[in-house]
C-alpha cells in the first residue's frame, strides 16, 4: 500500500521598506518592544492608512520575477478577525482581486540527482503584518505592536511538493532568488520570513486514491523545522488513517502547531474559512492600477536570478554542478566576486577554487561580508594569473594572499617585500646549488656518511633555501 506526500506552502515575507504599509512609522528591527507604533498601525479613531509605493513595487517586483500574471487592477480587503496582537479586529490584505496570480519557481535537483522540479504558484498578494505575542512564564502573554503594520507579501504556492527534502529546497531557493531581488533580508530568526506548510496523503487504495483531511503546520522557525514537521505530520496522518479502519472521515482542514523539541505536531484549532473573515473592500484606500509600463520598468530593473546565473556558470565557463551551486547560493556579491575574477583570468575553474578555499574561509573565519574582504577581484586575478605564468607557485601564491589579506598591500608590494618568485634561469639555479653545498660541508659528509636523520636533512634544505 502506496501513498503520496501532498504539499503546499504558504510563506510570509517582510519587505525592506522604512516605513509601514500604511503609514509613515519606521521598521527597524530590535527596538523596545511597543516603541515602533503610530496611530495608523493602531487602528486610533479618525486615522487613515495611505499605501506605501515603494511596498507595492518591491512586490510587483517579486510577482515578474516568479513569472506571475500583473493584475492591472487591484484593490485592498479587510480581513476581520479577533485577536490580541491586531489592533484593527482587521487587517488590511487582498481577497478575491490581488495584484498577481499563478507563475512559479524551479526547485534545483539535489547533490545526488534526485528530487527538484517546477513547483506553481497560486498568488503572490500584499497585505500589512500584525503585532507578535511574547508567551511569558506564568501563563501569560505580552503583546509586541512594533511589527503590526509593516509590508508582508504572502506567496502561497500550489499542492505540487511531494517530498519534505524538496519543501526545503523550494524554501531555500525562493529565500535565495528574493535576497537577489534585494525585496527582503529573508531573516527567520528576525521573523521577516515566515512559512506554513499544508499537508495530506493521497492513498493508493485498490486502484483508487483517497486523501486524508489537510493539516496546515504552523511555528516553524527553520527550514530543517520545515522538513521534519513534514515527516512527522505524514506519518501522523497515515497511522490516523489506519487506525480510523483505513477509512477517511469527514474532518475540515486542521491547524497544528510544530514542537521542535518533542518533534512533533499537536492540535491548535480548526482551520477558518473566507467566510468566517467576513471580507469586505477597505473603504479608506483606492484600487491600484497597474499600467504596462509601470510592469516594463519593474521588469528592466530585475538582474539575472538565480537559476540563470548557476546555468550561465555550467555553459559559460564550464563549471560544474556543484561549483556552479556553491557559488549561487553564498548570494549575489559572491556570484558577482568570481564573475569578475573568471573573466579577468580566463581560468573559471582555477578562480572558483581559489574563492571557494581561500577568499570565503578567510571571509568566515574574520566574520565579514565580501564586500568588506580587503581583495578585490581585480587583485585576485593579477595573483592567480602569476601563479599561471609560474612567477609563484600555489603555496607561495596563497602566502602572498595572506599577507595582502592582512596588510590590504597589492601583488606587487607584497612579493617584493617577501622576497617571493620562482628563478627559472638554470645557470642561476645551479650557482645557488653550488653556493648552499660550499656553505654547509658538515651537511653534505653526514648525507654521505649515510647519515638520514630529518635534522640533517632539514637543515640541508635550510641551507638550500
Amino acid at each position: 500500500m502506496d501513498y503520496t506526500i501532498v504539499i503546499g506552502l504558504e510563506v510570509h515575507v517582510q519587505l525592506t521598506t522604512e516605513s509601514k504599509m500604511f503609514s509613515s512609522c519606521g521598521t527597524e528591527f530590535g527596538l523596545p518592544p511597543n516603541t515602533q507604533t503610530d496611530p495608523v498601525s493602531l487602528g486610533l479613531p479618525g486615522t487613515l492608512p495611505v499605501m506605501n509605493r515603494k511596498a507595492f513595487e518591491l512586490a510587483l517586483k517579486t510577482a515578474v520575477a516568479l513569472h506571475a500574471e500583473i493584475a492591472r487592477f487591484t484593490k485592498w480587503d479587510r480581513k476581520n478577525y479577533y485577536y490580541p496582537d491586531l489592533p484593527k479586529n482587521y487587517q488590511i490584505s487582498q481577497y478575491d482581486l490581488p495584484f498577481s496570480t499563478g507563475g512559479w519557481l524551479d526547485i534545483p535537483q539535489r547533490k545526488d540527482g534526485t528530487g527538484g522540479g517546477k513547483c506553481r504558484l497560486t498568488r503572490v498578494h500584499l497585505e500589512e503584518d500584525t503585532g507578535k505575542l511574547i508567551h511569558a512564564a506564568g501563563g501569560f502573554s505580552e503583546v509586541d505592536l512594533n511589527r503590526a503594520g509593516i509590508p508582508l507579501m504572502e506567496i502561497v504556492s500550489e499542492p505540487d511538493i511531494r517530498t519534505p527534502e524538496d519543501a526545503k529546497a523550494c524554501l531555500e531557493e525562493l529565500r535565495l532568488t528574493l535576497r537577489y531581488l534585494g525585496v527582503s533580508d529573508c531573516e527567520m530568526q528576525e521573523g521577516s520570513l515566515r512559512c506554513d506548510a499544508n499537508v495530506n496523503l493521497h492513498i493508493d487504495v485498490g486502484g483508487k486514491t483517497v486523501a486524508t483531511p489537510i493539516a496546515e503546520i504552523k511555528n516553524l522557525n527553520s527550514f530543517r523545522s520545515v522538513e521534519r514537521s513534514l515527516y512527522h505530520e505524514a506519518e501522523r496522518q497515515f497511522k490516523k488513517w489506519k487506525e480510523d479502519g483505513k477509512t477517511i472521515k469527514d474532518a475540515p482542514k486542521t491547524t497544528r502547531g510544530w514542537d521542535d523539541v518533542e518533534g512533533l505536531t499537536k492540535p491548535q484549532r480548526e482551520k477558518e474559512t473566507a467566510a468566517d473573515y467576513r471580507y469586505f473592500p477597505e473603504p479608506d484606500l483606492v484600487p491600484v492600477v497597474v499600467d504596462d509600463a509601470w510592469v516594463d520598468r519593474v521588469r528592466a530593473s530585475i538582474g539575472e536570478l538565480p537559476g540563470a546565473r548557476r546555468q550561465r556558470f555550467e555553459t559559460d565557463y564550464g563549471l560544474s554542478p556543484y561549483d556552479a551551486n556553491v557559488l549561487v547560493e553564498q548570494g549575489e556579491e559572491v556570484a558577482d566576486y568570481f564573475d569578475a575574477v573568471a573573466k579577468e583570468t580566463g581560468e573559471a575553474k582555477l578562480a572558483s577554487n581559489w574563492i571557494q578555499q581561500d577568499v570565503l574561509r578567510t571571509a568566515k573565519e574574520k566574520k565579514i561580508s565580501l564586500a568588506e574582504f580587503p581583495v578585490r577581484p581585480d587583485a585576485l586575478a593579477d595573483l592567480i594569473n602569476r601563479v599561471k605564468r609560474k612567477e609563484l607557485n600555489t603555496n607561495q601564491g596563497r602566502e602572498v594572499l595572506g599577507h595582502m589579506i592582512e596588510t590590504g598591500q597589492a601583488v606587487e608590494a607584497v612579493i617584493k617585500a617577501g622576497g617571493y618568485g620562482m628563478v627559472s634561469d638554470r645557470d642561476a639555479i645551479a650557482s645557488a646549488v653550488d653556493a648552499a653545498l660550499l656553505a654547509n660541508p658538515k651537511a653534505i659528509e653526514d648525507l654521505k656518511g649515510g647519515k638520514k636523520k630529518p635534522d640533517a636533512v632539514k637543515g640541508f634544505l635550510r641551507a638550500r633555501s
